[in-house]
């Protein structure tokens, strides 16, 4: 197995991640890479998608303690159910 994703560097942002997500999704999706390629991509890919979702829950978690308990269900009012 190449040592790749062991020595990649960890991503800078979420944006920067997910490009990198989508850029080896592509490559996989292909179907030319080698065997090898293919799992530390699959295995960097997972590193990544971690990574992500982290930063996800970070986010949510600072979205919630600046809302404290101002933060209510989504309901759609009869008036705009018309609009649509």
């Amino acid at each position: 197995m190449t040592k790749k994703s062991a020595t990649a560097a960890a991503p800078t942002s979420f944006e920067q991640a997910l490009a990198e997500l989508e850029q080896l999704v592509a490559q996989m999706e292909a179907g030319e890479l080698p065997l090898e390629t293919s799992v530390a991509a699959y295995q960097r890919g997972s590193e990544l998608v971690k990574y992500c979702a982290a930063q996800l829950d970070k986010v949510e978690n600072q979205v919630k303690a600046l809302e404290g308990d101002m933060l209510k269900p989504f309901a759609v009012d009869a008036a705009d159910e018309d609009e649509v």
